[in-house]
């Protein structure tokens, strides 16, 4: 038989992205919608927490910690130069996950086996990251292994929060605090990285700016204003940090030349997607200070926006580079582009416009989790394949 029209089991299995990007798709898929019929009124669905704690929970550690490990599994590898994790470690990481995603959608199980059940994974992750990083040296590597373990932390203090019936939007604040600085430290790599490969690519001679004292200020506000949004995220302190740490990284961001990188939306997603973490940055501390946005709708241009649009541009691009197939993005994928993007548009700046709420956040929904059932519908089959370069 030809491999790469049969399905292998241990194609799914071969690499971290496969599982990892094939569930946060449908994980997307599934979670948005209920949480729309949530907000409409047309389900009254239980689970072990508040319905609103479930949805927070879920997006902030259910749905990102499957991406980014698929992301990091991936990454690691080229980091280290060692063998991909793959086979019985990696399913088993993938029964973790799977095991608290139901642990936390039933209201069935004691609230301590469900808390040490969800955070399991997590810790599994950051304990992986680590090994990988002491056992190849990969001492530059040190920041993503704290960022994960605080990370892991956060899901922790998230449950003893809700278990205590306290607030939980400190544990929350903390994990998006740290996506702020993974997506300026990861995003701040890849995008000029790969924006000079098209540039080199197309006999180009534009070349993004090289690291300068720009990015290290850029990734310093970054560091200095989630720092203070986790203290103190209401203060004078924090907004002025915050919109001085968005408005550093759009100069940054102008430094690379996105613009030239449009024939190829591949790339061009990731420009879009730093764009986002720029604009969340500014409008969350413009909020903060009074103006703009109501601080809800600021803080979704970080989830929805930056975090949405930035998962899916690498989901697409690993998904195809690391089966061997061209790098170069379809009609399909432009369209999963273009949800994901009026998905989060409308539910940033919809609000904004008067128009019948429960309307508008469903249609957002349907956008924002429609790029990601299309993309499990397209590149599904290419994750559960086996690669188009093996022998």
């Amino acid at each position: 038989m030809n491999d790469t029209t049969t399905y292998h089991g241990t194609a799914l299995l071969s690499y971290g992205f496969r599982p990892f990007f094939l569930l946060t798709a449908l994980f997307a898929g599934l979670a948005i919608p209920a949480w729309a019929l949530i907000l409409s009124g047309a389900t009254d669905i239980e689970f072990l927490y508040p319905s609103r704690d479930w949805h927070v929970h879920e997006m902030v550690f259910g749905f990102l910690p499957c991406v980014i490990t698929g992301f990091l599994l991936t990454a690691i590898p080229n980091w280290t130069d060692r063998s991909p994790i793959s086979g019985l470690p990696l399913m088993l990481l993938v029964i973790a996950w799977l095991l608290g995603r139901v642990a936390i959608a039933t209201p069935w199980f004691s609230p301590l086996f469900v808390a040490i059940t969800d955070a399991a994974f997590l810790t599994m992750v950051a304990g992986v990251v680590w090994y990988e990083i002491v056992t190849a040296k990969a001492w530059n590597r040190l920041p993503i292994g704290v960022i994960i373990s605080l990370y892991a932390s956060a899901n922790i203090l998230f449950h003893v929060l809700a278990l205590s019936q306290t607030n939980t939007d400190l544990a929350a604040r903390i994990a998006l605090a740290l996506m702020m600085m993974l997506l300026t430290l990861i995003g701040g790599r890849i995008t000029p990285s790969f924006t000079e490969d098209f540039f080199d690519q197309h006999g180009l001679s534009n070349r993004p700016a090289p690291f300068s004292y720009i990015d290290s200020i850029s990734i310093a506000l970054v560091g200095i204003a989630a720092l203070a949004w986790v203290i103190s995220p209401e203060s004078l302190v924090t907004g002025t940090a915050l919109v001085l740490a968005g408005s550093i990284n759009s100069v940054r961001l102008i430094r690379w030349q996105g613009w030239v990188t449009w024939p190829e939306p591949l790339v061009c997603i990731l420009h879009i997607g730093y764009a986002w973490l720029a604009i969340s940055l500014f409008i969350l501390g413009i909020s903060t200070l009074g103006i703009g946005l109501l601080i809800e709708d600021a803080l979704h241009a970080l989830t929805t926006g930056a975090i949405g649009v930035m998962t899916l541009a690498v989901m697409t691009r690993a998904s195809l580079g690391h089966t061997g197939r061209p790098k170069q993005a379809n009609v399909v994928t432009v369209l999963i582009y273009l949800l994901i993007n009026i998905g989060a548009i409308l539910r940033v700046f919809g609000p904004s416009l008067n128009l019948p709420e429960p309307f508008l956040l469903n249609v957002a929904a349907a956008c924002w989790s429609g790029a990601y059932v299309v993309f499990a519908i397209v590149y599904g089959p290419i994750l559960l394949k086996p690669s188009l370069d093996e022998p």
